[in-house]
């Protein structure tokens, strides 16, 4: 999920309540409901605000068991430099060490949370495992959770600087977000259950079911069934049992001994095959040379600029082009 969904998650959380139980708690349950985001500053991401982290900052060690202490302490030693300055603050709360350490964690656990949700996915056991853990039920971006959550905290704070009962509607926003996500989570499962059901009954390898940008209901469907990718439509307003708009399938392609001469090309091709769940690959073959193009289903076609797509070149045999050995790497 976006930033300010994760950043609206701890600050409704906060809203409950749990602001109070210590100084610098609403900071530990925000701050740390984006910790694990940290990763787009280190290692290899191939667009750096999004694209393909969420690996070991994200999972159940490095981002709910690790990271949160760090913070805590962070927060900690800001509180007593602060006091140290002669500080005075508002809320007039102590510090509770105790306190602090649980919000943290508590915010750093609602980030796996919320991204598991996504199609993007998350490795919840890293570094252990590079399994890719996901439940199709937020589309990344999704306003309606902006404008729940949003409002609930609005309605929250305003409550509180009248003396009013200002917890209530901070809880009935995340009552309300448990329900979306259940809703958007049984219409994932209904859509899959409606594409096996359609000629020609597939039965995928693999299968996502991609939210769409506010329209929550409808699903895109990608799947993969012998090396071939196939998508389809879900709506259930037309229909709960049946897909429409199915395409063609198209090859993967990842059996071609070019791709997988490719595959190894450069550490930034392997690095996005780590990464990517449904690979697939476009061949542009010239006289000489062969384009090797991938991208991942989940996102589309490979189109030129995409952030998604990984190319590299080979030399190929052929008349006049001499041994095809080595390879030029991109």
């Amino acid at each position: 999920m976006d930033n300010l969904t994760h950043s609206l998650a701890g600050w409704a959380l906060g809203q409950t309540g749990l602001k109070t139980k210590t100084r610098k708690g609403l900071a530990a349950l925000i701050l740390g409901a984006n910790m694990p985001d940290l990763d787009v500053f280190f290692g290899w991401v191939s667009w750096a605000p999004l694209s393909t982290h969420r690996g070991f900052t994200h999972s159940l060690v490095g981002g709910s068991v690790l990271m949160p202490p760090l913070l805590a302490g962070l927060l900690w030693l800001l509180d007593r430099w602060q006091l140290s300055r002669g500080r005075t603050f508002r809320s007039g709360l102590p510090m509770h060490a105790g306190w602090l350490l649980a919000l943290a964690y508590l915010g750093a656990f609602t980030h796996p949370l919320l991204d598991l949700q996504t199609t993007y996915a998350v490795q919840l056991l890293s570094p252990f495992e590079t399994l890719w853990f996901h439940t199709e039920t937020l589309f990344i971006i999704d306003i309606w959770i902006w404008m729940g959550l949003g409002f609930a905290i609005w309605l929250s704070r305003k409550r509180e600087k009248t003396g009013g009962q200002w917890r209530r509607p901070a809880i009935a926003g995340l009552i309300g977000l448990c329900a979306y996500v259940s809703a958007n989570g049984a219409i994932s499962l209904l859509s899959r259950s409606a594409l096996i059901a359609t000629p020609p009954y597939p039965q995928p390898d693999i299968l996502f079911a991609g939210e769409q940008p506010a329209l929550f209901w409808k699903r895109t469907l990608i799947w993969r069934q012998d090396g071939m990718i196939g998508r389809a439509s879900y709506d259930p307003l037309r229909s709960l049992t049946a897909v429409f708009n199915p395409q063609p399938p198209v090859p993967d392609n990842m059996s071609d001994p070019l791709v997988r001469r490719a595959m190894t090309a450069n550490r930034d091709i392997v690095r996005f095959m780590r990464w990517s769940t449904m690979p697939m690959a476009h061949i542009e073959r010239g006289r000489c040379t062969a384009t090797v193009l991938f991208s991942d289903a989940r996102f589309g076609e490979p189109r030129p600029g995409d952030r998604f797509l990984r190319q590299v070149t080979l030399p190929v045999a052929g008349e006049g082009c001499g041994a095809a050995g080595g390879m030029d790497r991109e």
